[in-house]
Order: structure tokens, then sequence, then C-alpha cells
């Protein structure tokens, strides 16, 4: 028996009592055995059975905590009616003939995202790429300056410091103060964790109390009092700005300082290293549409009428950079960022650029890059060489050597940074940006908003951008590789086996 009846303190009791447990033991292991696999991977599935199997006093209380990958039926019900709204409200948006017209491909690609996120494909659209950390706040600020009527944000994760968030939360004082309305919005274990978490909450208290017209709210809030609890790892990871409907800010970049307020990461000038966008065009009201039905799911208040008649009056831009907003997370019953990415790759003739700061990929995407790589795309990753998150470095390394083997050039960003811009370029002049990493976490249990962009001078700047990461950045020999410790090996293959479970 595998289940530690001893340890249980149960040797002496009557026959009966044993039977008992036996019977139990029996009972549960049959029932996950029918349970478990339903509706998950079976790589997945695999990993908590056996986890069950050897560690149950362990594994099953923690099935029973984050087994269920899945908002709740309320927050998913909520997302097919904003979906079906957007869908009707631009069924008229149909642009997929004109992206035929440049690639059939990528046509089948466009319609694929509109299935899966409701969102048409859109021309008219401007994209300035901000590389630069203290350049994307001093912008975001600006903006804010100049807003009207209101300003919308959305962050994973929200800090406090003088230099670069707090111009920005002083800007939203100050649009309040002015009428402009203020809705915030941030993820609240992403942000409960930051250092200085107690001092943030009481001055969006305060900016409440003292302007009516600024708003916030926490987004999966862990309230199990109140019943208002789900796995504690589904997290709202998205990173969205709207000021006005005239200008959105997107990407890679969290609302607080390059250090991420860790004494740890200034002791050692470790900085995040981020890929943001400012946008305008059409693409701002589907980006304000995606904050919306987050804002609608945690508050009740709907704002989507107002944006459907600005996504409907933004038909008429012409030219610039075609864009499709794609959201994903446990809302949707597909994993539309992951559809995307495996799309796309299978598209590839000449050349791919991944830049993630964590690869932890499912079968389905190690399958697209290594096939990609075996018909001689000139397939190249950049990635962090020390990750921030111990058990993601180990799980990510584990996949190198089938990498590298199979052809795909891999470059390591050099200690001690993190590279943290995530975007992926597919030939010459389609690429995704936004705030998905190439893991199973964001697939399956963040939500995210990812960017299809198509025009050859953005994606040329990316390019560019891409090639000065890897100008500084290391590149990994595969025989050398091979060679690295056994202890590293063992770790690596342990947290590659942990990754899986979700």
């Amino acid at each position: 028996m595998l289940w530690p009846l001893s340890g249980l303190g149960i040797d002496g009791l009557p026959g009966w009592i044993v039977s008992l447990v036996l019977v139990a033991e029996i009972t549960i292991r049959l029932a996950v055995i029918g349970i478990i696999p339903g509706n998950r991977r079976p790589n997945t599935a695999m990993a908590w059975l056996l986890a069950i199997f050897f560690i149950p006093l362990v594994a099953l209380p923690l099935f029973l905590l984050i087994g269920n990958n899945k908002l709740s039926r309320r927050r998913q019900e909520r997302q097919r009616r904003i979906n079906e709204a957007l869908l009707e409200a631009t069924s008229h948006m149909d642009l997929t003939d004109q992206l035929r017209d440049h690639d059939e491909q990528l046509g089948a690609t466009a319609a694929l995202n509109r299935k899966l996120g409701a969102f048409p494909i859109q021309e008219g659209n401007n994209v300035t790429l901000l590389p630069d950390y203290k350049e994307f706040f001093t912008e975001l600020a600006a903006e804010i300056d100049c807003a009207e009527e209101y300003v919308h944000v959305i962050s994973y994760i929200i800090g406090e410091d003088p230099e670069y968030t707090d111009p920005v939360l002083s800007a939203l004082e100050r649009a309040a103060a002015r009428g402009v309305r203020v809705r915030l919005l941030y993820d609240h274990l992403g942000t409960l964790r930051v250092r200085g978490y107690k001092r943030l909450r009481k001055r969006l208290e305060r900016a409440s109390e003292t302007y009516p017209d600024f708003q916030w709210a926490r987004a999966l809030p862990v309230r199990p009092l109140k019943r208002r609890f789900s796995r504690l790892d589904l997290r709202n990871h998205r990173k969205i700005v709207v000021v006005d409907s005239r200008t959105a800010f997107t990407g890679s970049a969290n609302l607080i300082e390059p250090h991420y307020q860790r004494r740890s990461a200034v002791r050692m000038n470790r900085h995040w290293v981020e890929l943001n966008a400012k946008l305008n065009g059409p693409v701002v009201t589907g980006l304000d549409i995606v904050f919306a039905s987050d804002w609608y799911t945690e508050t009740g208040e709907n704002l989507g009428p107002e944006l459907l008649v600005d996504l409907e009056a933004d038909e008429e831009a012409r030219g610039g950079t075609l864009v499709q907003v794609v959201p994903s997370g446990p809302g949707f019953p597909d994993e539309n960022n992951l559809r995307l990415f495996n799309d796309l790759i299978y598209q590839a003739t000449d050349r791919l650029v991944i830049c993630t700061p964590y690869l932890v990929p499912d079968d389905s995407l190690l399958y697209a890059v290594t096939n990609a790589a075996h018909r001689n795309v000139d397939v190249v990753l950049l990635v962090t060489k020390k990750a921030d998150q111990f058990t993601v470095q180990h799980a990510q390394q584990s996949y190198y050597q089938a990498l590298l083997e199979a052809g795909v050039r891999i470059y390591r960003y050099p200690e001690p940074d993190v590279l943290h811009a995530k975007f992926m370029i597919v030939d010459d002049d389609v690429a995704v940006l936004g705030s998905s990493n190439m893991d199973q976490r964001s697939f399956s249990l963040n939500l995210e908003v990812t960017l299809m962009l198509v025009d050859d001078r953005t994606v040329g700047e990316m390019a560019q951008i891409f090639k000065d990461y890897c100008a500084i950045s290391e590149p990994l020999d595969l025989q050398a590789w091979v060679r690295r410790p056994w202890h590293v090996k063992y770790l690596d293959n342990v947290f590659r086996l942990t990754s899986a479970l979700q």
C-alpha cells in the first residue's frame, strides 16, 4: 500500500477500521482516475495522478485547493455575454479579405482570433514601441495629465516609489481632482506581496475618499469569508492603461519601479527589462473593452455599451498598422494565446524570434517551435539567464536540450537583470506583443492580453530591439549544456514535472 497507514497510527486499531480505510483508499484512487483526466491535458492529468498516488496526504488536499483551473460560472457567463455583444456589434468589421490578399494564412489566423476572443482585426493604428523603462512611465504620466474624460488602469502589480510610480499615481489623483473619471484595477495577490502594499492601499483609499471620481478595485480578490475565493494562482496578469479612448499602453511592464521593490534585487543591482507599446487608433477601444470586461466582473459597473459604440465609430480608420486584440484566460473555453502562438509559428517560412522570460511549453508549442527549426526556419529564442523564479528557471532549462538539438538558437540575457519583455516575430511583417509569457501558467491560469500586429515598420523596429538584446546576450552551446552538473539536471527534471500540476 502506498498510503502511509502506519504513519496515521492505525496499525493497532480494530480490523474493521483498517478495512474501512482500505476501502476508502481504493474508492479515492478509482475516483481520481476517472475525475482528474476530465478536460485536462494528458501530461497534466498524469502529473496529478502520480502525485496523488505517491504523496496522497500532500497532493490530494493540494488538488482540492488548486486543481480547478477555471473561473467561477458567474465570471465565465459574464465573459460569454461580453463576447456575444462584441461579435454582434462588430459583425460588419471584417478585414480578413484584405488580410488574405496580403497573406491567406494570416487571414485565417485573424479569423481564428476573432472566433476565440471576439475582436476584429482593424487598421488605422499607430504603434510606438517603448523599450526604455523610465520613458514608459514618463509617457504614461504625461498622457494621464492630458486626460479630459477618463483613465482606465489595470496592472498585475502596482507599487509605490518616488521616481517611477509616484508621478503616475499623482497624475491619476490630479485627473480625478479635475473631474476625470479614474478607474484603477490591480491583481489582489500580485500586488499584495509587494513591499509597501499597505502604504499603497492607504493612498488609494485616501484618493477615493478625497475625489469622488477616483475608483479602485482588486482583481480576483481572495476573500474566503465572503465566498469570493477560487484557486489562489488564477490571476489577472494584464497590463493596460487607456486615456480618453484615444491613447493606450500595454506590454510587459507592471506599474512598479525596475527593482520590483525587492531588497535582494537592489543589493545585486537587478533590473527588470521591459517592452511596452503606446497605441493610438481603433485598438485603443479594443483594449478598453478588455479593461471594461474585468471592471464589470469585479464591480458590476457595465461600461460596455458606450465602448461598443466607440469601436463602431473607429471603423472609418484607414492605413497604419493592422492590430488585433486577443484576450485570453480561464474565463474562455480555449487557450486563445496558445492557439495564436502555434498558428503563427506554423506559418513561419524564414525567421522566427521569441523573447520571453519564462518558457515552459506544452507539447503543442514545443512541437511547433522544433518543427519550424526542422524545416529550416531560423529560430532564435531569447530568455533570461537567471530568472527571478527558482522553480520556473529549472523547469524552463529542462527544454533547452530538445530545442538546441532541433536547431533552435538560444541566447540568454546576462545576469543579474531579468529580461521581462514578451514578444514574438514571424518572418518580417507579423508580431505579437503583450502580457503573456510562453508558459503553461499564462496559457491556462492567467488572464492575459496579446496584440497581433501586421506592419513592416513596427515589426522592423521590434526586430531591432531583439537584435540589441541579443548583442549583449550569451549564446547557449549544446555540448556545454549537456555537461552541466548532475544536480542541476535533476532539479530541471523535477520542476519540469511539477510545472504540469495545474
